[in-house]
């Protein structure tokens, strides 16, 4: 019997266009360029937008000073175009942006809790489909979908009856006193939260949805119930991700435009009251900018300088907020 070692086969050689090939090996820093040029095309834009509105709002900046400018409390745009002449003064519109996108975050994010951890772990089958595909529908709605409905329908029928209630109760306290208007900061924020809630519940139950079944099946076999496996397991995994959720829906409520212009009532003062009106810094442009003298631009070029700076600063806490609550839960890439 012969013990001679069968030889080995010739290596293959590498088929055209794979990753071992010539061209295989081109198209790696190919696509990182690629990559990377797209990136940097975000942050240029990004960073020319910023230069222009600010040079834009620099003359209102210099007359009233940046701090000024940010807690004055009247607005009053003059008519010069070549000096401000003006009163610029953005803190009723910062207080109404913070306050409205407030009572949208307070009302929706344990609303999309709940309605997220329903979808994934308590609904039917055959009803929990349906309720994503209605969730991510809502998502959609244009805004001002939104606004209307919540001016001529739901504020007549359902808020205004709600505030009274409120009112003679609450009226006592400084955040519940009268009169009521219809329109306001109560008004404009809780038509936010049903604007931001889809997007809100979406994400949550994504997240939800991940989280492993062989730890939930262990908390089940210990002798949990159904609710101490989604309190003390399934939200705890999952807490930085609700967290980010929130900022992507308090991100969208400050930015808000057309719902906010037609329920918060469109004044230029601010008041403690949540029945009061006001004006946020989106919808004050919204409504002016149309009309307004080339001074009068310029103070509305400030705004919106002070509005991306408000975002900005939104975004990166929240960042810094995931990042650690990922450190400590073990799920920063969330």
């Amino acid at each position: 019997m012969s013990t001679q070692a069968p030889e080995a086969p010739a290596p293959e050689e590498p088929r055209r266009g794979s990753l071992t090939s010539a061209k295989g090996r081109m198209a790696d820093p190919i696509f990182k360029w690629a990559v990377t040029a797209c990136g940097t095309i975000v942050l240029v834009i990004l960073a020319l937008m910023v230069i222009r509105t600010t040079s834009e709002a620099w003359p209102v900046f210099a007359k009233e000073g940046f701090f000024g400018f940010l807690t004055g409390q009247e607005w009053r745009s003059g008519d010069s175009r070549t000096e401000i002449t003006g009163t610029y003064g953005a803190w009723p519109f910062i207080y109404g942006t913070l306050v409205t996108s407030a009572i949208a975050i307070v009302m929706a994010l344990p609303l999309a809790i709940m309605v997220a951890f329903y979808i994934t772990h308590l609904a039917p089958r055959r009803l929990a489909k349906p309720l994503s595909y209605t969730v991510e529908l809502l998502a959609a709605v244009p805004s001002v979908i939104f606004g209307l409905w919540g001016l001529h329908w739901f504020l007549p029928n359902v808020l205004r009856p709600f505030f009274e209630v409120l009112e003679n109760l609450l009226g006592w306290f400084f955040l519940f006193e009268g009169p009521i208007r219809g329109v306001g900061y109560m008004a404009a924020g809780i038509v936010l939260a049903i604007m931001i809630l889809p997007i809100m519940t979406a994400i949550i139950r994504e997240v939800i949805a991940v989280h492993p079944i062989e730890q939930r099946m262990a908390a089940y076999a210990l002798g949990s119930t159904r609710w101490e496996v989604m309190r003390n397991i399934v939200l705890p995994a999952g807490f930085s991700g609700i967290v980010a959720a929130a900022m992507l829906g308090l991100g969208r409520a400050l930015g808000e435009t057309i719902a906010v212009l037609m329920l918060i009532g469109g004044s230029q003062s601010w008041s403690t009251s949540l029945f009061g009106t006001g004006s946020s810094m989106a919808s004050h442009i919204a409504a002016t900018f149309g009309e307004a003298t080339p001074e009068a631009r310029t103070g509305l070029m400030a705004i919106g300088v002070a509005l991306f700076l408000v975002t900005m600063i939104i975004n990166i806490l929240a960042r810094v907020i995931v990042r650690r609550l990922g450190r400590m839960t073990g799920d920063a890439a969330v």
